[in-house]
């Protein structure tokens, strides 16, 4: 969405399933006490994530003054990608301890891919050590990458 020159009256993130989101809390109360309509914003919000289908996305949303809204769709986080590719329902609760999960070098580059606009790593090498230390610390093994 184009940048506006309205004044900004406050900016927010928000982490909600893709294309299934709904006004229930904790979402319509975090949108509401910012001054956000919270239908209106379902009702855009799940249009834009409509082929994520359910998966976990962050959001930021910045309200003007005039109590009119944009906001930008963020990819999923990290642990969400890395749990889909690992197929395990949650992290490990003593990772160093008990693994959960194996993930390959290619899932981890892909992860790494889809991520890397939002890291702050300068390379995709670098991006995937980066993606490769959540994983360690959710109990996921990397296998084939050296870090």
């Amino acid at each position: 969405m184009a940048k506006s020159k309205k004044p900004i009256t406050s900016q927010f993130k928000i982490q909600a399933p893709g294309g299934k989101a709904t006004p229930a809390p904790p979402i319509g109360p975090a949108l509401g006490q910012h001054g956000v309509n919270p239908g209106q914003f379902i009702q855009q919000f799940n249009a834009a994530t409509a082929a994520l289908n359910g998966k976990v996305v962050g959001c930021v949303i910045t309200v003007y003054q005039d109590r009119t809204f944009e906001f930008e769709i963020k990819s999923p986080p990290a642990a969400v990608l890395i749990k889909d590719a690992a197929k395990v329902e949650k992290g490990s609760g003593v990772p160093n301890k008990e693994k959960v999960g194996k993930i390959n070098a290619d899932q981890l580059k892909a992860i790494a891919q889809e991520k890397q606009k939002e890291l702050t790593g300068a390379s995709i090498e670098a991006c995937m050590r980066i993606i490769a230390g959540t994983a360690r610390s959710m109990g996921v093994t990397v296998e084939g990458f050296q870090s």
